[in-house]
């Protein structure tokens, strides 16, 4: 079992303390509270739409949730390659207590929901490697834990370490099956996203999912991440992936287990509408299936800056929710 250290707890139970008050939330002027109640779409800021102006060091990772309350957004999507502070720490899981603390305290002085955490750098999960594997499933309990601890619903995890299709179903579903276990009493649900190459093909990723059959196991469909090239590996957007698992086929077949939704955006046209994406279409799928839970707004385009872009993805969704 994992546990934190004594500083990391006492600062923990702060936050709690602080979270169970009846704080007034800090607002912007900017908020967009009104106009996602009235299209009925509840959207989260991914904090990947921030990595640049946080891995240049002009932004700190710690500023994401007064950035997330002055854009109008009511929840936050983690990212954990992003604080540096815990990958370089010596103790790591007390580094973690502390951005659990951190970002409960946070969170509750702007009245956001905190609602995932997406794990990269924590090893490969599908790696045939029994050992490397099993030291992986390790490393992401720490943010399952941490997840659990910040009141999020879900972590979202990467399948990387095969190439072989059948290899990689087999040690995804002993990975995921292991984790999903591991979360379900913590009230945590474990989701895959399609994050390129054989993760992206969206059949072979249901066959996984489908195969752990845990209620907390799902996915994370993102609109723009269908690149299921090995070679010639490249962006959906500008046309350098050479080959590409059609969008709307995909998020349609992750739906069904869908707990979350990335809408991926990379440039706009003239009316605000994403170029290569239909969000009509792809926000109709989810509708169809029942979906209501978060929508998160991930930017990576390079033409806007981060913050237009992300205005954009924002103003994009509400519009297109409200049309439907």
């Amino acid at each position: 079992m994992r546990t934190f250290n004594l500083k990391g707890v006492a600062f923990l139970a702060a936050s709690m303390i602080l979270l169970s008050c009846n704080q007034a939330p800090k607002k912007s002027a900017e908020t967009t509270t009104e106009a996602e109640s009235q299209s009925e779409v509840k959207l989260s800021l991914a904090q990947w739409s921030l990595h640049k102006a946080i891995r240049s060091g002009e932004m700190s990772p710690y500023d994401f949730a007064k950035q997330a309350s002055e854009l109008g957004f009511s929840g936050l999507e983690y990212v954990n390659q992003l604080y540096n502070d815990v990958f370089t720490a010596e103790d790591k899981s007390a580094a973690v207590a502390e951005f659990v603390a951190k970002n409960n305290v946070l969170a509750a002085e702007y009245g956001l929901t905190n609602v995932l955490i997406m794990i990269d750098g924590e090893g490969a999960l599908s790696t045939s490697d029994a050992d490397a594997r099993a030291e992986a499933i390790e490393n992401h309990k720490l943010w399952i834990d941490a997840a659990s601890e910040m009141g999020c619903s879900a972590v979202r995890l990467n399948l990387y370490g095969e190439k072989d299709p059948e290899l990689w179903k087999a040690n995804s579903i002993a990975s995921l099956s292991a984790l999903s276990a591991y979360a379900a009493p913590k009230g945590i649900n474990v989701l895959v996203e399609n994050h390129g190459r054989i993760s992206s093909n969206a059949a072979a990723l249901m066959e996984v999912i489908n195969g752990v059959d845990a209620e907390n196991c799902g996915t994370l469909p993102d609109f723009g991440n269908f690149c299921i090239a090995e070679e010639g590996y490249g962006s959906v957007f500008d046309g350098s992936c050479t080959e590409v698992y059609d969008i709307y086929q995909g998020v349609s077949e992750m739906m069904p287990k869908a707990m979350a939704l990335s809408a991926k955006s990379n440039d706009f046209d003239e009316n605000g509408n994403e170029t290569f994406i239909d969000y009509t279409r792809m926000l109709q799928i989810a509708k169809e299936n029942g979906y209501d839970g978060f929508i998160g707004v991930e930017y990576e385009g390079s033409r806007l800056s981060e913050i237009e872009g992300i205005k954009a993805t924002r103003d994009l969704l509400i519009k297109a929710s409200a049309a439907l």
